[in-house]
């Protein structure tokens, strides 16, 4: 059975391996996306500049009156779509999807999708 610290290291391995081959402009931004157990952040950053852009998670106060818990699928469509508002009215409509070394899958992948219907490119 993997330990959590090994999975910790494994996540990181492919972080740093993805890390390498993207990297975001003030036109492409970054869109780094963390989930911890009971939330999930996102930031759009300008990688050349070295500036986050934009910034949204469950922790807002928008976001959090309409849900109970961070932690579950619904939160993270949220999510998505009010990154992909935010991001809109900043004039930016595509996006490098950066998704830290973790499985395109369950939040991850709500957020993504969410993202991608309100009308960023990815």
């Amino acid at each position: 059975m993997i330990k959590m610290k090994e999975r910790k290291k494994i996540r990181q391995y492919k972080h740093k391996s993805v890390r390498k081959k993207i990297s975001g402009t003030a036109e492409k931004p970054r869109m780094a996306v963390y989930r911890s157990l009971q939330n999930i952040y996102v930031q759009l950053i300008d990688d050349n500049a070295e500036k986050t852009l934009l910034s949204c998670s469950t922790l807002d106060k928008n976001i959090s009156e309409k849900i109970k818990y961070g932690g579950n699928k619904e939160a993270a469509k949220l999510v998505g779509e009010e990154i992909a508002k935010r991001a809109l009215a900043a004039g930016i409509t595509s996006v490098v999807f950066d998704r830290a070394g973790l499985k395109f899958h369950g939040r991850i992948k709500e957020l993504a999708e969410a993202a991608r219907k309100a009308g960023l490119n990815f």
